[in-house]
């Protein structure tokens, strides 16, 4: 298994880097499918966030689906065991879940709300606002590119993804084995863009688009 080890905005110490390995090594006693780890460290220079200022991110990707997890904290040694801690009890759960399909919780789903893209009539106007971010058609899967949001000081990070058609329910699980609160796909089915949300309690939500228009 591959461990890669990168640093923004901070250094990666020989000592810190022989902990992390140390540490991810034991992906494999959960995931054997388990092919690389991607680990990267983000330090936060500003002090008013200090007691996040580390911040760790691990990806594992193997023959089967993307896990990940991640955790702040103001040591980074610290990020990392919460990190791996999250990463560990995901990766059991898809264990556990590989050895008997039955679903241990019922998830209610609200499939409700349809987002429509809406065409604008020929007497509407729109004003285009030029935010100074680039198109991501020049991304490479797996790609990622961070630009400044016009003059404010907001920072956007675009990202591409792979997009696999899938069940709403392969979708719940991606989600969970992300640690995301939220999970874009689209659906095998109606092969419509759409998003899984946590709810409430054991209660997720379905958005979907419809991207056919009238010209």
């Amino acid at each position: 298994m591959d461990i890669t080890v990168v640093a923004r905005n901070a250094e990666i110490h020989p000592n810190f880097r022989a902990y992390v390995e140390e540490k991810v090594s034991k992906i494999t006693q959960f995931y054997p499918r388990a092919q690389r780890v991607d680990v990267e460290l983000t330090h936060e220079r500003n002090p008013r966030q200090a007691d996040t200022a580390e911040r760790i991110e691990l990806t594992v990707y193997g023959k089967g689906p993307i896990i990940r997890a991640e955790a702040e904290s103001a040591d980074r040694y610290a990020a990392v065991d919460i990190a791996a801690g999250k990463l560990f009890e995901r990766l059991r759960r898809l264990r556990d879940r590989a050895k008997d399909h039955r679903r241990r919780y019922p998830r209610d789903l609200d499939e409700a709300e349809i987002l429509d893209t809406a065409v604008l009539e020929e007497d509407q106007t729109e004003e285009v606002v030029d935010t100074g971010l680039r198109s991501a058609e020049d991304l490479k899967v797996g790609e990622a590119r961070e630009e400044q949001l016009g003059d404010s000081p907001i920072i956007v990070r675009q990202k591409v993804h792979e997009a696999q058609p899938m069940t709403v329910d392969e979708a719940l699980d991606q989600m969970e084995m992300v640690g995301h609160p939220f999970f874009l796909f689209v659906d095998k089915e109606t092969h419509q863009p759409c998003v899984v949300y946590h709810r409430h309690g054991w209660t997720y939500g379905v958005l979907r688009l419809n991207t056919t228009t009238d010209v």
